[in-house]
């Protein structure tokens, strides 16, 4: 059996680290590369510590390209400062030199180019804003056809956003991070024909990291990934965190853990409720994330990490 095609565009936050961690270990899937988007950090120190991970799990063959793109609301600086403390973590400093190759195109050229050259078609996994796609079809519309679907960690339909009001003053507190950070590049997607399969606040707001998974966790940190998941984890376990980007990636390898529901929806592009991704009849047809079994969920991770 063929080994499913994936691309994944991350923007590296703790969780993006998390996901391409995850996404390696999985044995029925071929990795095409990994594109970092300039959002949830700061773009040269999340590009460097994903090639690092990389480093880490002797993938030197996928190639790490850094997007261009840029947001219409940034995220707030104490979030994205996460992308110079994992890059310095000592784990993945052990060597002078970074193997895996930073190619020299952008992102969203190097998207294009990928699924152009893909022998078929090809899944996205997508644990940040959905800007870099929406550029890569603005580039080239034709590689429309060339993807399978798009798995992305957005929105919130049922459940309140994780924008809060007092870090966006104006806003009604409706919107998802990733969806807020562009909600043009939100629309553009969902005027494609393309397959979404949603992974939004409503399914992750029930899976947080907390200290008992931690402590889990760290009974297995003689192994390299659990040790560098324990450290990033440890890192975020003061703030309310949950397993937004791990979940989605964890539904590549194990689509039987979800139960998914179809919605029609629409996006919110301005106003107070801007970046909202809001269920309205007559909207775009998507395929959400709605119950997870959390059980298996940490089973698994835990087991991909114990090595």
């Amino acid at each position: 059996m063929s080994k499913q095609l994936v691309l994944m565009d991350c923007d590296g936050g703790v969780d993006d680290y998390l996901s391409v961690m995850l996404l390696m270990t999985m044995t029925q899937v071929q990795p095409m590369g990994v594109i970092v988007t300039p959002a949830d950090c700061y773009i040269e120190p999340a590009v460097s510590a994903t090639r690092k991970i990389l480093d880490l799990m002797g993938c030197h063959d996928v190639p790490v390209a850094e997007s261009t793109v840029r947001g219409i609301n940034p995220f707030p600086r104490l979030y994205r400062r996460d992308s110079f403390i994992v890059d310095h973590l000592p784990i993945l400093n052990e060597n002078e030199t970074i193997k895996t190759p930073k190619v020299s195109e952008s992102g969203q050229d190097f998207m294009v180019r990928s699924l152009q050259q893909a022998p078929e078609p090809v899944t996205l996994l997508v644990t940040g804003p959905l800007t870099t796609v929406a550029s890569a079809i603005e580039i080239s519309p034709e590689i429309e056809a060339k993807i399978k679907q798009i798995i992305w960690m957005g929105g919130a339909l049922n459940v309140s956003g994780n924008v809060e009001r007092s870090l966006e003053a104006g806003q009604d507190g409706s919107a998802e991070w990733n969806a807020y950070w562009d909600p043009i590049a939100v629309e553009r997607v969902w005027q494609t024909k393309i397959p979404i399969v949603l992974c939004s606040l409503d399914v992750t707001n029930n899976v947080p990291v907390t200290s008992a998974f931690v402590q889990r966790i760290g009974k297995q940190r003689r192994y390299p990934l659990s040790d560098l998941a324990g450290q990033c984890y440890a890192l975020v376990i003061p703030q309310d965190f949950y397993f937004w980007d791990v979940l989605a990636t964890a539904y590549l390898a194990h689509p039987e853990f979800y139960q998914l529901r179809e919605y029609e929806t629409v996006i919110v592009t301005s106003g107070l409720s801007q970046g909202r991704t809001k269920v309205e009849p007559g909207g775009r047809l998507i395929k959400a994330m709605e119950k997870v079994d959390t059980e298996r969920f940490y089973e698994y991770i835990l087991a991909q990490w114990k090595r």
